[in-house]
């Protein structure tokens, strides 16, 4: 988990304000559909789902910080609509259940 939180604050740094967010959005994709292809596999809804939120509030932070707007108050303005119009990855939902190939 750290590594991935680390991944996603690397790419919504405070420097990319000036990008546009589809841009931010593309570099977070490969992020997260890589992460998500590794650890797809066991038990890892309720870590995928922590991701995702995680995700949504630091892109909602930046395009805080782009629009100019003070303060925590991305839960009001970019909620999960806002987000929906993205093409952003989502990795709630893509766990699959069963066993991981092992070699005898």
């Amino acid at each position: 988990m750290k590594a991935i939180r680390a991944k996603v604050r690397a790419a919504t740094q405070p420097r990319f304000v000036g990008l546009d967010l589809n841009v931010v959005v593309g570099s977070l994709n490969r992020i997260l559909r890589g992460w998500g292809a590794y650890f797809r596999y066991g038990n890892s809804s309720r870590q995928f789902s922590l991701v995702d939120s995680y995700v949504h509030e630091r892109l909602a932070i930046l395009a805080s910080r782009k629009h100019g707007r003070r303060g925590r108050n991305w839960q009001r303005h970019y909620n999960g609509v806002w987000l929906s119009r993205f093409n952003l990855y989502r990795l709630t939902g893509t766990v699959r259940h069963g066993t991981a190939h092992a070699w005898r």
